[in-house]
């Protein structure tokens, strides 16, 4: 199945819970914590596009900084990767154990590293819609949660029928993730899928400071390998002359405001930090299909590293979504406490920041 299939494969909502407080159906108001989403592997499939918020961009959308030359580098290398796919073949299939075509030589793939903010999901979508199908785009939580629904034999086969693979936010904060994608995407190299990858590290530095097997270096090394990285330099183009995080609302505020508000969803915030405990990372997408916007009251510092990065993950899935957030309790760019920020997720806790506070700057305006 290609990933060129719409969103929108419906999924199933199961209730969290019989209780007294749970919303009344016939408000505008929902609460995330009422929400079990179950989302079939199809749908996880189909899905495999660039999100919402960049699904009209393009090379001529971006618009780089005039005083980063590399931003425009970046885009010149990109192009000239998109017209050589443009110029390739379908991928072919491959059984499964039929001994691969030799890998051509030359990096199969690009990779953009740079900070947060400076555009590299604006350029890889770009790209992915550049490029003819068929092609897949995800996250590397995403790409991971496919292997697990689909089994890794069932994803290289998918997978090995597409042109182009297109991973955002490519981490290795686990060594059984990094094992599991190392070898994913060396088979798919193997099967002639180009791939076109964005982080915040370069890839011999994936990992450095977090793991120190001997084996978990070995992949990154041998991951590394696949690529052509381009640096792209520059500033955070969500805090480019803007305020810091806004004030936060009085939770009256964030309630009256969200009854205001067709499509909200309104919760409080730790019961949504306790919630997202029993909800799988891949089905954060389908807890807020149909939310237009989320109102939270009590936001306060999370100092446990396991909620924290749950929380990443559902900012980054607001994010996709453009929902504006209206809160109470401290700003957002207090949510991850300096102790966390000097750890090794340092890099997902300042994307986090930077995507919850541009989000709370949409529902300020």
């Amino acid at each position: 199945m290609g990933a060129s299939l719409p969103r929108g494969v419906p999924c199933t909502t199961v209730p969290a819970a019989s209780r007294p407080d749970t919303a009344d159906p016939d408000t505008a108001v929902t609460a995330l914590t009422d929400r079990l989403p179950v989302v079939p592997a199809e749908r996880l499939v189909a899905e495999m596009v660039p999100p919402p918020r960049f699904a009209g961009v393009s090379f001529g959308s971006y618009l780089p900084d005039s005083t980063q030359p590399s931003q425009y580098e970046a885009v010149q290398v990109l192009e000239q990767f998109a017209a050589s796919l443009n110029g390739a073949g379908t991928a072919a299939k491959r059984g499964w154990f039929r001994r691969s075509a030799p890998t051509p030589v030359g990096p199969a793939g690009i990779y953009l590293d740079g900070g947060y903010g400076v555009g590299k999901t604006h350029l890889l979508a770009s790209l992915w819609h550049a490029t003819p199908g068929p092609k897949a785009f995800g996250t590397f939580v995403e790409l991971t949660n496919l292997v697990g629904a689909l089994t890794f034999k069932g994803a290289v086969e998918t997978l090995s029928t597409h042109r182009l693979l297109c991973i955002d936010e490519f981490e290795l904060d686990d060594p059984g993730d990094t094992v599991l994608v190392s070898t994913l995407l060396g088979r798919l190299v193997e099967n002639g899928v180009k791939l076109c990858a964005t982080s915040n590290t370069l890839p011999e530095k994936l990992g450095e400071g977090r793991f120190a097997a001997t084996d978990f270096l070995r992949e990154i090394q041998g991951l590394s390998a696949h690529f052509r990285p381009v640096r792209i330099d520059g500033q955070d183009y969500r805090h480019r002359g803007l305020p810091a995080a806004p004030a936060p609302y009085t939770d009256e505020q964030v309630t009256e405001r969200a009854g205001a508000r067709p499509g909200a969803s309104l919760d409080d915030f730790d019961a949504l930090l306790e919630h997202l405990k029993a909800v799988h990372p891949s089905r954060y997408g389908a807890l807020l299909d149909d939310v237009h916007a989320v109102f939270l009251r009590g936001v306060r510092p999370v100092d446990d590293q396991s909620t924290a990065l749950r929380l990443v993950v559902l900012a980054d899935r607001m994010y996709d979504r453009e929902l504006p957030i209206t809160a109470s309790g401290v700003p957002f760019d207090q949510v991850f406490p300096e102790e966390m920020l000097r750890g090794g997720y340092r890099k997902k806790y300042l994307r986090a920041v930077s995507r919850l506070v541009a989000l709370a700057r949409d529902s300020a305006r």
